[in-house]
């Protein structure tokens, strides 16, 4: 019998780089897929791939209490329509609100996919800790139907639910992020010349950005020959974001290059000789992930997500967040290294096909929608 599953993302382009393949493995396993985010010019080439698209009206940022509301009828009203076995939401908004909306419409099973806590679990100060609190009540009606299964994707962050009674320990689950193919990730030697560090992700400051670049204003004035590179597109409406005249600005003084938003992320590995994320926290880096199924050596902090993948002196080096200091010495060591390098890029390849593979991932998340869709 086939048995319908929506996912529910807050953009098109999220949907096809973290769950095309446990989507075409849920297809292969019967499920007629549908999916439903704002609109972008992602959302053609989800249909190109024959899945259904619906539009939904959901801003990515900010509480706009009018919309907020129109947001939820409208989803409880596609719920209604589509009569799905099981809804899959990820990010803060699709949880709340989908958790919200599918009480309303008559609380289909879903799976909640915790990517991350989010810049609000993050950021300190009065006003942080009066959202966390808003934001933990929403966690607790969105999450708490018996018909909810909740995956993490470390087990800090599932921890950390379970111990503030936002999730019951039952209902929670922990599958390492969104799997690597490893035949597309495929181990290479480093290229010749000097080398090249990448930090790997959205330019926001939560991930180490400005500790990055002061590490390589630091390196490069003690006479460290090296490259320093950002791989990642600006995202101004994130209240962390780095504006595109301060990436430029840094560029223009030579303590990094800014290439961007890339595609081929394969390539990008091929021309780093060190990959770095001094992030503040994570879900599960996938950039990381990749990096390590490429065959490169890894520099992050010592935090939720990052420590998933690194394994201090194994695979990489871990050091303390928001501290440029130690995170410029690590880096410093590995680019004088490449014997070091190669041995941790060696172990880090290893432990990824052990535990972060897309199959492995896949085969996990089935196994979820079965037990409440089966």
């Amino acid at each position: 019998m086939t048995r319908r599953l929506l996912y529910l993302f807050n953009d098109a382009g999220f949907f096809l780089s973290h769950r095309l393949p446990v989507a075409r493995g849920a297809v292969a396993a019967g499920y007629e897929v549908h999916v439903a985010t704002p609109g972008g010019p992602a959302t053609g080439d989800v249909e190109a791939l024959g899945f259904p698209h619906h539009p939904i009206a959901l801003t990515r940022r900010g509480v706009h209490p009018a919309l907020e509301l129109r947001a939820l009828v409208r989803l409880a009203a596609l719920s209604r329509r589509l009569r799905p076995a099981l809804v899959e939401h990820a990010t803060i908004k699709p949880v709340l609100y989908g958790g919200l909306a599918s009480r309303l419409a008559g609380s289909p099973p879903s799976v909640m996919w915790m990517t991350g806590l989010g810049f609000i679990f993050i950021a300190t100060g009065r006003r942080a800790a009066a959202a966390r609190a808003t934001l933990a009540a929403g966690y607790r009606v969105a999450l708490g139907s018996a018909r909810t299964r909740v995956i993490f994707e470390n087990p800090d962050d599932r921890d950390l639910f379970i111990s503030d009674r936002l999730v019951a320990a039952g209902r929670a689950r922990l599958i390492r992020g969104a799997g690597v193919d490893m035949e597309q990730f495929r181990p290479s030697a480093e290229e010749p010349g000097v080398p090249v560090v990448a930090f790997v992700a959205r330019m926001l400051r939560d991930k180490g950005l400005a500790e990055f670049v002061a590490a390589a204003k630091a390196l490069r004035g003690g006479g460290v020959r090296a490259r320093f590179v950002l791989v990642g597109g600006a995202d101004p409406g994130n209240p962390a974001g780095v504006s595109e005249g301060e990436l430029r600005a840094w560029q223009e003084e030579g303590a990094v290059e800014w290439w961007g938003h890339q595609r081929d992320m394969p390539g990008i590995f091929r021309r780093a000789h060190l990959v770095c994320l001094p992030s503040y926290r994570e879900g599960l880096p996938k950039a990381l992930v990749e990096a390590a199924a490429a065959g490169r050596a890894i520099v992050a902090t010592d935090v939720p997500g990052c420590r998933e993948v690194v394994r201090h002196e194994w695979n990489g080096l871990l050091v303390p967040p928001r501290d440029a200091v130690p995170l410029a010495a690590a880096l410093g060591r590995l680019i004088a290294d490449p014997a070091e390098r190669s041995r941790m890029a060696a172990r880090g390849r290893a432990w990824v096909q052990e535990r972060f593979s897309v199959a492995h991932v896949v085969r996990e998340t089935l196994a979820v929608y079965d037990e409440l869709a089966g």
